[in-house]
C-alpha cells in the first residue's frame, strides 16, 4: 500500500527499494527520536533527488532519502517518514475481531474447517515465538512481531497455529496438514530472514 504525501515527497509503505535506492554510503542502524519507534535504517542514494521513502524489513523501518540531504533534515524526515508509516500500518492492522475471522477462513479453506480456536488475539509479550497455541484450551496467541508483515506471513502463522490443535508436535503429520498452504516455505523464509536479521532465537511453536 502506497501513501502520497506533499511533493516533492512521498511515503511508500511496506515496499523494497528499487535497485536504485542502493545506498551511496554505508547503511547505518539507530533508534528514532522515539522511544516507541523501531531501529531504523537510513539509506542515502545519490539518485534520489525528489522523494523520501520508507517501508519496514523484519523489526526495523528502512527510510530512503536523498544523499544531498544534511544531518538535520534527515533526522526531521525520519521522523516523519515513521510516524507516517506507524499510522499506515495501524489503519491496516487486524484486530483481535479481525484476527478471529481469518483464522475461521483459513481454517476452512486449508484445513477442511477442522481447526476452531476458542480465542486468537495479538499479544506483545512472546518475544521469542510468532505464535504459541495451548490445545488444552483451543486458545492462540500471535505475536505483535507478526504485525505489519506481509499478509500471506500472517496466514502462515495464523495456519501453524491451528495445525496445533489438530497434531502436536512438529512431526510429517503436522507438516502434512500444513501442505495445502502455496505460500508455506516462502512465509517460513521470509520469517527466518527476519530472525537472522534481528539477531533474535525466534521459532515457530
Amino acid at each position: 500500500m502506497d501513501l502520497d504525501v506533499a511533493l516533492p515527497f512521498e511515503v511508500d509503505a511496506g515496499h523494497s527499494p528499487s535497485p536504485e535506492d542502493t545506498p551511496a554510503v554505508p547503511t547505518r542502524g539507530r533508534r528514532a527520536t522515539s522511544q516507541e519507534q523501531p531501529l531504523v535504517e537510513v539509506r542515502r542514494s545519490t539518485r534520489r533527488r525528489r522523494t523520501v521513502s520508507a517501508y519496514r524489513d523484519g523489526d526495523r523501518v528502512v527510510v530512503l532519502v536523498p544523499a544531498r540531504f544534511t544531518r538535520a533534515e534527515e533526522t526531521r524526515w525520519v521522523q516523519t517518514m515513521t510516524e507516517r508509516l506507524a499510522a499506515s500500518e495501524a489503519k491496516r492492522r487486524p484486530s483481535d475481531t479481525d484476527l478471529a475471522a481469518r483464522a475461521e477462513a483459513l481454517s476452512e479453506r486449508f484445513l477442511g474447517g477442522r481447526a476452531r480456536p476458542a480465542s486468537i488475539r495479538w499479544v506483545a509479550n512472546q518475544r521469542g515465538r510468532w505464535g504459541s497455541c495451548t490445545p488444552s484450551e483451543h486458545t492462540i496467541r500471535i505475536s505483535s512481531r507478526v504485525q505489519g508483515m506481509p499478509g500471506y506471513v500472517l496466514d502462515y502463522v495464523i495456519l501453524h497455529e491451528l495445525g496445533h490443535l489438530l497434531v502436536a508436535g512438529h512431526g510429517p503429520d503436522f507438516w502434512a496438514v500444513l501442505s495445502s498452504y502455496p505460500r508455506l516455505e516462502r512465509a517460513r523464509g521470509y520469517l527466518d530472514g527476519v530472525a537472522a536479521a534481528s539477531g533474535l532465537a525466534l521459532s515457530d511453536d
